[in-house]
C-alpha cells in the first residue's frame, strides 16, 4: 500500500474529487522521507535558481528507497508533488531526483535542462554496477 488514507480522506473520495491540500497531507504523512527530499530539493532549487538540483545520495534504508519510489511511480502523487512545490520532476536510477522550475508557474512545461536529463543517453551515463540493484 503506498497511502495511509484515514477514513475521513477516503469518504472523501467515494463521494468525488479530494482537493490536492488533502491529497499533499495524505503524501507528507505517508511517505515522509520522499516528501522531505523532494521538498529540501524544491527549496534549494527556489533559492540558488539554476536549470535544475538533483539527489544524489541513495536512500538510507529499504524503507526510505521504497517511499521515493512509490512517490514517482504514482502518477497522482507526483503530480501533486509537482503542483505543490511548483516544479517539474525527474527520476534517474534509484534515488537520483531532480527538480526543475516550472515555466511560467506550470508544471510539466519541459526545459532544455529537463529534456537531457531524461533522455536515454542521460540514462546510460548516469549507470555503474553498484546501482545496478538498487
Amino acid at each position: 500500500m503506498s497511502l495511509d488514507v484515514s477514513p475521513d480522506l477516503l469518504a472523501a473520495a467515494e463521494r468525488g474529487e479530494v482537493a490536492d491540500q488533502e491529497f499533499a497531507a495524505c503524501v507528507r504523512a505517508s511517505l515522509p522521507y520522499a516528501w522531505h527530499m523532494i521538498s529540501g530539493l524544491a527549496t534549494r532549487l527556489h533559492v540558488e535558481g539554476g536549470p535544475f538540483v538533483d539527489n544524489t545520495v541513495p536512500p538510507n534504508t529499504q524503507e526510505e528507497r521504497g517511499q521515493l519510489l512509490r512517490a514517482l511511480a504514482s502518477d497522482s502523487i507526483r503530480g501533486c508533488l509537482e503542483r505543490y512545490f511548483g516544479v517539474r520532476l525527474a527520476f534517474q536510477n534509484c534515488h537520483r531526483v531532480a527538480v526543475f522550475p516550472a515555466a511560467d508557474g506550470q508544471p510539466g512545461m519541459e526545459s532544455g535542462a529537463y529534456r537531457r536529463f531524461v533522455s536515454p543517453r542521460a540514462q546510460l551515463l548516469n549507470q555503474s554496477p553498484e546501482l545496478r540493484d538498487c
